[in-house]
């Protein structure tokens, strides 16, 4: 190797670095999010209307199948009188279902959000339009027949699905195809439940896979003309108002809800576990899938025979746990007979949403706590419990935090729920290497990290790791030379070609240099070396981000890149393995432990013992040695 240049002087180039600096932003996002923003404002009024039409489609079906009437009013199924025949009621559903999903589309299986990350994460953001019109109508077929579901995930799938399709009328990339499509889910959730923060949040924790302003303010306004649009298509919020609690409930009842996220987190790791052991045993069956539902429709008619307020939604039941009118006949029933069936039918591959029976199962879970916990009011247990429950279970701790204000429109409880929906966060995290919608993907061979954090390569500069010695050809080189640098037994595989000013003319592959020194050719050597090193002046500076070079090198499909400065002169030499130093250090940080202050103080000690045991062992010798020091220097 031979040197390139001088080290770089840091404090002598803190102008150019400064002047380097001041061109980059804290956000990457251009004029173009207004469009898109656009866009997503039309997608949002959308998802509102496919949200009204779809509960207006569960109430038609719930009307149809229970009571034999044409009426699109949500009712309970509860109030049937159709005897042992409500048996067969969820089995027709659930043959209707299996047959449009083997002949329409296997997309409308499931409870629609991990099918909605799959298309964001491996299909570009692109979902076929007939899930756009089997979804809806699969999953009101499937609630209305009894289904223990609720309509959010559907919606949130159909509302992603109208997204998508909207943006692929349009010349848009993946990423920005992606925001439209999550706009969608937003925009439908948010107008189900007239929670527009929470659909945002939802949308961050779980399906935008980035905190960037150029797809975070795009799905707020998809969010929020949703939630108008619902305020004139559906009603006001909230969903389930409550009266206020206590503003502080005091360190016992904050202590016990710790302990209701515990309870919470385990029986979110139950669930899980059930769910697809569920499906592990459907795929064990000799059938074909298409015939999985209506066996697990069997299992949801029995179940209904018997609680028959376990079947469809069962928003009246959440309504009644917030109010605090329940009973332990309710509470057994949904922690019993409306888990077993949800746990069957949703293992057996139908059609139907997670957030509405997690809630109930949640607020019943909160219930029987109430027998125990301190008394701070009706309902309190139950919502507590209803916000640890679906932070746990889908491992969003802010969703949870804020859907469940939004639904009650109870500011108080904003403590105790943080508490509780962290504490059984904390749990699942510890205890399930995946959540209910992430196994699903892992499943199908897939796998997905939720952990986000500011990436090392974007707070780190070439400056930070080039290397200012390397290969380089100055000028015209002589052909031995060229020869030497080409079979040179070193891992630079790109040399940065010069004039004789040091100023890159372009780089040269060694690999292209050895195929110049075989060619036979009437030009000189020196001559086709130049024009190859024209070709590819890539280059960075010394005070770009790390990130921005790595982008540089994988859109060019180069590991070395020389360094110049912004005159021109080459200062040094980087490589993909030079970036990987960042990312070195990003783990070592990570991973070593060390404390400071205690031994900081520890060796301050030793030092102050060893000047101490120094003065016992000569005491005499310290005021001759202080009267010395008073006498006048010669």
């Amino acid at each position: 190797t031979t040197p390139l240049q001088e080290p770089l002087n840091l404090m002598s180039d803190t102008n150019a670095a400064r002047a380097a600096v001041a061109n980059l932003g804290d956000f990457t996002t251009s004029p173009r999010v207004l469009l898109i923003t656009a866009m997503a404002a039309v997608t949002g009024l959308i998802s509102a209307v496919v949200a009204l039409l779809l509960l207006r489609l569960i109430g038609l079906f719930t009307n149809l199948f229970f009571f034999q009437r044409v009426s699109t009013t949500l009712v309970s199924a509860a109030g049937n009188h159709l005897g042992l025949g409500i048996i067969a009621i969820p089995v027709l559903g659930a043959l209707v279902i299996g047959v449009m999903a083997r002949y329409g589309s296997e997309r409308i299986r499931g409870h629609g959000i991990p099918e909605a990350i799959e298309a964001i994460l491996l299909g570009g953001s692109r979902i076929d339009p007939k899930v756009a019109l089997l979804k809806p109508i699969s999953s009101a077929i499937s609630i209305g027949s009894g289904g223990p579901f609720g309509a959010e995930g559907p919606i949130i799938m159909t509302g992603g699905a109208f997204g998508s399709i909207i943006a692929q009328f349009f010349r848009l990339s993946s990423t920005e195809r992606r925001t439209l499509l999550v706009a969608g889910a937003a925009g439908g959730m948010a107008a189900t439940f007239a929670t527009p923060i929470a659909a945002v949040a939802l949308a961050a924790e779980l399906l935008l896979f980035e905190w960037k302003p150029r797809s975070l303010i795009p799905v707020a306004i998809a969010s929020a003309v949703a939630t108008a649009a619902r305020h004139y298509l559906i009603g006001p919020g909230p969903l389930f108002p409550v009266l206020p609690h206590p503003a502080f409930v005091g360190p016992v009842a904050l202590l016990a809800c710790v302990a209701c996220g515990i309870l919470a987190g385990a029986l979110s790791g139950l669930l899980t576990i059930s769910v697809y052991g569920a499906e592990d045993f459907f795929h064990k069956l000799p059938i074909h899938w298409m015939w999985w539902p209506a066996i697990g429709g069997v299992v949801v008619g029995i179940g209904g025979y018997f609680y028959p307020r376990a079947l469809g939604v069962g928003y009246d039941m959440i309504g009644a746990l917030l109010q605090g009118h329940y009973t332990m006949q309710l509470i057994i029933g949904v922690l019993v007979v409306k888990s077993v069936i949800w746990v069957v039918s949703l293992g057996s591959g139908t059609s139907g949403g997670v957030l509405a029976p997690l809630l109930m199962m949640g607020g019943a879970l909160g219930g029987l706590e109430a027998g125990f916990f301190p008394n701070e009011g009706a309902g309190f247990w139950p919502l507590v419990s209803m916000g640890a429950i679906m932070g746990g279970t889908m491992r969003s701790p802010f969703t949870g935090v804020l859907f469940a204000l939004e639904l009650t429109h109870d500011l108080n409880m904003l403590l105790p729920l943080l508490i509780a929906v962290v504490t059984a966060e904390a749990f699942t995290v510890l205890c399930l290497k995946r959540s209910i919608l992430t196994e699903k993907l892992s499943r199908r061979g897939f796998h997905l990290t939720r952990e986000y954090a500011i990436d090392p390569l974007e707070i780190l500069f070439v400056r930070d790791v080039m290397r200012e010695e390397g290969l380089m050809l100055a000028g015209a080189a002589e052909v031995q030379a060229l020869a030497e640098m080409a079979h040179a037994h070193v891992e630079q595989t790109h040399i940065p070609v010069c004039d004789a000013d040091q100023k890159l003319i372009g780089t040269v592959e060694r690999a292209t240099l050895r195929a110049l020194l075989a060619e036979e050719s009437s030009r000189p050597l020196e001559e086709r070396v130049l024009e190859a090193a024209r070709e590819n002046q890539l280059k960075a500076g010394p005070h770009d981000p790390l990130r921005q070079v790595v982008y540089e090198m994988a859109d060019h499909g180069q590991t070395w890149l020389p360094v110049t400065e912004p005159d021109g002169r080459v200062i040094g030499l980087v490589s993909l393995g030079d970036l990987l130093k960042a990312r070195t250090r990003d783990l070592h940080e990570e991973q070593r432990r060390e404390r400071l202050l205690g031994r900081r103080a520890a060796a301050a000690l030793k030092a102050l013992r060893v000047r101490e045991a120094e003065r016992l062992v000569a005491p005499e010798a310290e005021p001759a040695a202080t009267e010395a020091e008073r006498l006048p220097s010669s």
